[in-house]
């Protein structure tokens, strides 16, 4: 077969394979990271003409073909009444091996993990994604069934975060657990019922962070499997928090004790 048929042939099925991603963050997010093949941007006509100079200052230098459309067709190609007045065709989300992830802890700064233990809600996924990059999560963990799965929509509800951070799916959680442990990770489970605070647990070191699902959380066997329980405190009649507010309070008291020892500024931690 000759090679640039092969090559054609390639294009072709990747092109196969690709998504339409929408709302200007997860766009524009997608052209920055460079993690993902851009194949068109789509711009409704005659909107604001700010966002298609912005788009443009990154489309051009990448020759990244730019394509106006009318608005029903943006609604129509993403099914969301809420694209923004932009889209985008791109390669599917990619996925990094667990096994890169487990490598990467060895390396300064990468040594902090977000497992999600059946977390189904896109939303929930999406928020906690967009904490997480914030917070310096080196790389998030989630379930190949019972998961919510990095599509466009939690893209969009992670604001472009998602097109960042590295993400892996596993089979088994409980293996890739006890994985991380002989590496040298400790693993702390968030549980509503667990005595111990969440602020009073060192989580300076090497840290994988487990967040279950809402209604029934973690799993018996992962919890089994954690080194750690912890809960936030509450008041109020509210039994609970949701899963990313509750992760959100856990990466962000892991990021506070790994950086400020005393009242820093932002430009120190940095």
């Amino acid at each position: 077969m000759d090679r640039n048929f092969k090559s054609l042939e390639k294009s072709r099925l990747e092109m196969d394979k690709s998504e339409i991603l929408y709302g200007i963050h997860p766009v524009f997010e997608a052209v920055r990271a460079g993690r993902r093949k851009v194949y068109e941007i789509y711009i409704a006509k005659q909107k604001d003409s700010t966002l298609l100079r912005n788009i443009s200052k990154l489309a051009e230098p990448a020759k990244i073909p730019l394509i106006s459309v009318k608005p029903d067709h943006l609604t129509k190609i993403t099914g969301s009444d809420f694209q923004q007045n932009i889209a985008a065709k791109v390669s599917e989300y990619p996925l990094i091996a667990f096994e890169d992830i487990l490598n990467s802890i060895t390396q300064k700064n990468y040594d902090f993990l977000l497992l999600l233990d059946t977390v189904v809600d896109p939303q929930n996924l999406g928020a906690l994604a967009r904490t997480a990059l914030c917070a310096g999560v080196s790389g998030i963990v989630i379930t190949k069934d019972r998961s919510a799965s990095p599509t466009p929509a939690v893209s969009k509800a992670s604001a472009g975060a998602l097109e960042h951070i590295f993400l892996s799916k596993v089979t088994n959680m409980v293996s890739s657990i006890k994985e991380m442990k002989d590496r040298g990770i400790w693993v702390v489970g968030m549980d509503a019922m667990a005595d111990m605070p969440v602020f009073s647990c060192d989580l300076k070191g090497p840290i994988a962070l487990v967040i279950g699902s809402e209604g029934k959380g973690i799993r018996q066997l992962v919890k089994a499997n954690c080194d750690f329980l912890v809960s936030i405190p509450q008041k109020g009649e509210v039994s609970s928090l949701n899963a990313s507010a509750a992760g959100a309070v856990a990466m962000y008291e892991v990021f506070r004790q790994r950086n400020f020892t005393g009242r820093l500024s932002n430009s120190e931690i940095r």
